[in-house]
């Protein structure tokens, strides 16, 4: 019986210092459009993806152009299922290039951020979107961490 109070006891201390320690801790939290806007590699990813956006934009009004120049019926649908063709594929290489820049540069961002939050003995570093109240901004930590 000494046993079952002693260890009750032992276990709601536990649980008490736990929860003091739960209370304790503490959560960072980043502007991730702001960390964006500091990031060269970021930058550099933006610029790549416009670029190849204009010349998809570029290769569609040259399309267009010389599909103006055609003169019967059955050469201009040659022409739009080829050109529809090669457009959904340039569309589709556009569409993975973005997906795969904005995964590189999550990753970068996240590992940048993980390495704050264990500097600064943090539980969890969350976007600024989702903080109501209290949080340790580590904005620029991090975009410090990805220069």
């Amino acid at each position: 019986m000494k046993n079952l109070k002693l260890m009750a006891l032992l276990m709601t201390a536990g649980i008490v210092l736990s929860g003091a320690n739960a209370a304790n801790a503490e959560v960072g939290y980043i502007d991730y459009q702001r960390v964006l806007d500091n990031y060269p590699a970021a930058q550099t990813a933006v610029k790549e993806i416009d670029a190849k956006t204009l010349e998809l934009q570029q290769y569609m009004l040259e399309q267009e152009k010389q599909y103006k120049n055609l003169s019967t019926p059955l050469q201009k649908q040659n022409f739009e299922n080829q050109a529809a063709n090669t457009l959904k594929s340039k569309q589709e290489a556009l569409m993975k290039l973005q997906r795969d820049k904005e995964a590189q540069i999550l990753s970068q961002i996240q590992t940048a951020a993980k390495a704050v939050m264990v500097a600064q003995h943090l539980e969890a570093i969350l976007s600024d979107q989702v903080v109501f109240v209290g949080g340790v901004d580590v904005t620029d930590q991090v975009i410090s961490k990805l220069k």
